[in-house]
């Protein structure tokens, strides 16, 4: 899924500390969105591997929010909404498409690797690929209650991220069409960062 919906997943995430700590809700909101993009920090290096840890992520943030319900404060509801953020990425990475330049072709069956097992998880492929009519719908439907609950500064967040993965949207397919023109042509140096996949 776009970066943009896995971040405005991470704020929603915040929402209940806005509702039951207010005075932690800045902190949250800022642990939410950091978590939520973390995982494609590693996105020209071993995407959807390097930094996505599903099982791990899960593990940790359990625990988490249980000590962060227990004891609400700065650094248990941090540690906790980002550690939920991120192991929300992971997952909703599964439940998009496959690790390729054009994911609506359904031919990889890699979504997201397992450390814990040692292995791909396959893609389950509800929304389609990033990019996707779904995903900007997804990308809406966890910015309602953001924008409901919040103001200032994380609306108008919210508001620009919308208006990224609207774009992202209607170039999706002809940026996939244009990636293996432009990534061909980087200098020698930076070749050895592009990701095979934009060269297919």
């Amino acid at each position: 899924m776009m970066l943009t919906t896995h971040v405005l997943a991470g704020l929603a995430l915040a929402l209940p500390v806005v509702v039951f700590v207010p005075e932690l809700a800045p902190a949250a909101v800022v642990a939410g969105g950091v978590g939520g993009a973390f995982p494609d920090f590693d996105m020209y290096f071993g995407h959807r591997r390097t930094f996505h840890f599903p099982v791990y992520y899960t593990a940790l943030a359990v625990p988490a929010v249980g000590v962060a319900v227990t004891v609400p404060q700065l650094l248990t509801i941090t540690v906790a909404v980002g550690l939920a953020a991120a192991a929300l990425h992971c997952l909703m990475d599964i439940f998009g498409g496959g690790l390729e330049l054009r994911p609506w072709e359904g031919r990889s069956e890699r979504a997201v690797y397992d450390h814990y097992h040692g292995r791909w998880i396959a893609p389950r492929r509800l929304i389609r690929y990033d990019g996707s009519p779904e995903d900007l719908l997804l990308a809406g439907g966890f910015a309602v209650p953001t924008v409901l609950l919040l103001d200032g500064p994380v609306v108008v967040l919210v508001a620009v991220l919308l208006g990224i993965s609207f774009v992202y949207v209607v170039l999706r397919r002809w940026l996939a069409d244009l990636a293996p023109t432009v990534f061909s042509k980087v200098p020698e140096p930076i070749e050895e960062y592009v990701p095979d996949r934009y060269l297919e």
